[in-house]
């Protein structure tokens, strides 16, 4: 359930002192077998064409490609992460397998429904559960 941070009395549309609008997810219980590159890359693809964004430059960081002794073993850093550009911001994620969470931020100085992105990335990963917040940035 989305829980806002509205300044300035709140509201939907856009004032002087408002710059954009974050969507802050915290999803546990997920299924860890879309946390690689493959599906995160569909995901942005799909969530980007659902809330009418345009996708730029995606780039990931993880374990591909390095030796096994740095690769990383600790639950809060083991996984993958990636950030989306889009024309108006970025949407960045990080997919934590030996903790089944995903954390994700999504930024824009374009309007979007945070409702329709939640419901969205809940399905996506198969989370059990989901803390979301939506604010307007100033």
């Amino acid at each position: 359930m989305i829980t806002e941070n509205r300044p300035n009395g709140g509201g939907g549309g856009w004032t002087d002192e408002k710059y954009g609008i974050e969507l802050i997810l915290d999803l546990h219980e997920c299924d860890v077998s879309t946390f690689n590159r493959d599906s995160i890359a569909e995901y942005f693809a799909r969530l980007c064409d659902l809330i009418d964004m345009k996708r730029e430059d995606l780039h990931f960081w993880d374990d591909v490609d390095v030796a096994e002794e740095d690769k990383q073993t600790s639950p809060h850093t083991q996984g993958t992460s990636a950030v989306q550009f889009i024309l108006t911001s970025s949407i960045v994620i990080h997919a934590l397998d030996q903790m089944r969470a995903v954390y994700i931020n999504m930024f824009s100085c374009k309007s979007f429904d945070p409702k329709v992105a939640e419901d969205f990335t809940v399905k996506w990963f198969g989370a059990g559960s989901c803390s979301a917040r939506f604010i307007d940035r100033v």
